[in-house]
């Protein structure tokens, strides 16, 4: 810890490491056995949570990048065993929705950057370079690759991947793989959910929603009542579901090849 400055009102848990040079502000909370690299700021309003990384160069709790925040008191929360790797910038809320939360087991990787009021859900990985506008949503076990940047106020469904280097514009319903240019739906995200223990038969359930959804050519209240009246009812049914007629800013296309 040479050189770090440590405010006393912060809470530091048991067994926490602080690399050298690093800066831990007041109303900082940080959890046992969590490992804080060197050149790191922690800002004011910050609370990080059990068995976390955190890089060299990252800064955590910065004061929104948004002409509305007004230095109302807002908060940035990070769950357990999350990882953030080398320069990662994450702000902290504003009045809109008060906080910031990073979810448990995340992986953060280098030069990535999350803004005000954001939700990230838990097991997501995002990779290096992404850059992520204020207020977006992101389900669990979400894969966000390299190089991409996510549009303010987007919502990105559980499981769901997309391709390095995406434009994301238009919300990306759960479960499904994303590539190309535009944004497209190019199947289900197939490889994830076997690895995440989903059965033939669930995979196959969900094919065949996206198929009425991406590649009937029917209208979206059309596909939706299609699904209701002739799928069983079941959890990833209705995530699809309440997905899709949740969607302010309307769902990718589905791919013209």
């Amino acid at each position: 810890m040479k050189n770090s400055i440590i405010s006393p009102e912060a809470i530091i848990g048991k067994n926490v490491h602080i690399g050298n040079f690093s800066t831990i502000e007041n109303d900082v909370i940080i959890g046992d056995n969590s490992w804080i690299g060197s050149n790191v700021n922690i800002l004011s309003g910050t609370s990080i949570g059990e068995n976390c990384q955190i890089h060299s160069g990252a800064a955590l709790g910065g004061i929104p990048q948004d002409l509305k925040y007004k230095g109302e008191y807002t908060l940035l929360e990070i769950g357990n065993n999350t990882i953030i790797r080398e320069f990662v910038t994450i702000n902290k809320g504003t009045a809109s929705k008060g906080k910031t939360i990073i979810g448990d087991s995340t992986l953060i990787m280098a030069n990535t950057h999350i803004g005000h009021d954001c939700l990230i859900g838990n097991n997501c990985i995002i990779g290096f370079n992404v850059g992520i506008a204020g207020e977006v949503i992101m389900g669990d076990w979400a894969n966000i690759s390299g190089l991409s940047a996510i549009h303010q106020f987007s919502l990105i469904g559980e499981h769901a991947m997309i391709s390095g280097m995406s434009r994301i514009v238009k919300d990306i319903p759960p479960y499904v793989l994303a590539s190309r240019e535009p944004l497209s739906y190019c199947g289900l995200n197939t490889i994830g959910l076997k690895r995440r223990g989903f059965e033939a038969n669930k995979i196959s359930e969900l094919k065949d929603i996206y198929r009425i959804i991406f590649q009937e050519k029917r209208n979206t209240t059309h596909a939706l009542n299609l699904i209701e009246e002739n799928f069983q009812q079941t959890i990833e049914r209705d995530n699809v579901l309440n997905f899709i007629k949740q969607s302010k800013r309307g769902i990718i296309k589905g791919s013209s090849d």
